[in-house]
């Protein structure tokens, strides 16, 4: 019995599909306007996580993951700048150019990060009818009102507005939070901007009579509901959209359709703080990427291991000692399974494989699935075969692993040793700068329980 927390109801609940043996799974994707950083992507390998774990509990997912490509303004209160623009301004390129190559690298980190595709990516450029029909749809059953800036929903039309985040038992009064504008009410939210005449937009569209562009939320209900219907089983994504994005997606989608719930299931994963519980932002100086990662030499693959072992709705601390531990703990389970894998043993692991369906039903619990996972290692309960089958959701790619041997120039090996030295001297600058005169001599060198592994 696969049990999930929904965030709607504020309770663990058994999962029970609308369609037998079928799940449809709407996760929100990336506003591609600079690099995800490991925050952003932790919320996708937990969505990987349970993507996973609805397989291997014998259902088929039709997954549906959107890129906001326009209409992410830099102030949830409707305000600021459209990320794409800033993006452009930033780098000198047209907010397209930034889209297609923010959109590139987003993909190739979930690759590096061994995270499924989607069954459906959808943009939102390439769904602005749908959207323009969403809001005709709110503006002909009279849930909206029009400003000078754009066309706004109406929260009052709706006695459960906020529901999602308790908004109802929290006071917000004018100005406190938003810039009310020509707002009637604090949480009314845009469904479609106009373009302000006084700048020149890159992307922008002709409806309601003038140019302008979708809000951010109307995005998702339009293409959810244009690739999984007016009601469907999970939406997902991180906590920091439940008390606007997807507070105002239910909102307009629930008085759009007349269905209630929207959605059955609503999940979201926790943050990753840095040091003095600061939360990562894409813009500030401290973003840090899956490229930064690479470029210290550690895997990406260990910091999906490092994120499987705190469970995904609780606040997980980051920092490069713990990921460098991680990487050496990732290198002992490699170890523990390639002997594995080298002995003709079959053992009867039929409890195990419960107790293991039984840990990583119960919400997605990764920690106490692995933990089980390395005891079963320990006390040699487990076969070859049953560690692939549990890699089937952890996604570490176990089933790859091979002992290779690098033969080492002289010249490599010499810096090698300077590099192992001035680890010991924790000189990390030296350190870092002996990898990269590796690197460009064709060589990557990763930190292991065992010292330095050269491929």
């Amino acid at each position: 019995m696969l049990k999930i927390y929904n965030t709607l109801t504020k309770k663990t609940e058994e999962f029970k599909s609308i369609t037998d043996r079928k799940v449809d799974l709407y996760t929100c994707g990336p506003t591609v306007y600079h690099y995800a950083h490991i925050g952003n992507l932790r919320t996708f390998v937990f969505e990987d996580i349970l993507k996973r774990v609805l397989e291997y509990n014998n259902y088929q997912v039709n997954h549906v993951m959107n890129i906001t490509d326009v209409g992410h303004l830099t102030d949830d209160a409707d305000n600021g700048e459209d990320k794409m623009e800033k993006g452009s301004k930033r780098e000198g390129k047209t907010a397209w150019e930034i889209a297609k190559f923010y959109t590139e690298a987003f993909q190739k980190n979930l690759k590096e990060l061994n995270i499924e595709s989607p069954t459906t990516w959808c943009k939102a450029t390439d769904n602005i009818p749908e959207q323009i029909a969403l809001v005709q749809t709110l503006i002909d059953k009279g849930f909206t009102y029009k400003t000078n800036d754009g066309i706004y929903f109406d929260t009052t039309k709706l006695s459960d507005y906020g529901k999602l985040a308790n908004l109802a038992n929290q006071e917000l009064e004018a100005g406190a939070r938003v810039d009310m504008g020509e707002k009637k009410n604090p949480h009314d939210f845009a469904l479609w901007k106009f373009s302000n005449s006084n700048e020149q937009r890159q992307m922008e569209w002709e409806a309601f009579g003038k140019k302008g562009f979708p809000g951010w939320h109307i995005e998702c209900s339009a293409m959810s509901s244009k690739y999984l219907g007016h009601h469907f089983d999970i939406h997902c994504g991180g906590i920091d959209l439940i008390p606007v994005h997807h507070t105002n997606e239910i909102a307009q989608s629930e008085a759009a359709f007349d269905e209630k719930p929207w959605v059955n299931y609503w999940m979201h994963g926790e943050f990753i703080v840095l040091k003095n519980d600061e939360k990562m932002s894409k813009s500030g100086d401290n973003s840090v990427t899956l490229d930064t990662i690479t470029e210290k030499g550690l895997s990406p693959l260990a910091y999906r291991f490092f994120l499987l072992q705190t469970h995904y709705r609780k606040q997980l601390n980051f920092s490069w000692e713990a990921l460098e531990a991680t990487q050496s703990g990732l290198e002992n389970l490699r170890e523990k399974v390639l002997k594995l894998k080298n002995v003709d043993k079959k053992n009867d692991t039929t409890k195990l494989k419960a107790e293991f369906l039984e840990k990583i039903n119960d919400d997605l619990n990764t920690p106490s699935a692995l933990a089980l996972v390395f005891d079963s290692l320990k006390n040699e309960e487990i076969d070859y075969e049953t560690v692939l089958q549990f890699d089937k959701i952890l996604g570490l790619e176990l089933d790859k692993i091979t002992k290779t041997q690098v033969e080492v120039p002289t010249d490599v090996q010499k810096l090698l040793d300077e590099r192992k030295q001035a680890r010991k001297n924790k000189n990390w600058s030296e350190s870092d700068r002996l990898r990269d005169e590796i690197k460009a001599l064709g060589y990557t060198v990763e930190d292991t329980s065992k010292g330095q592994k050269i491929t």
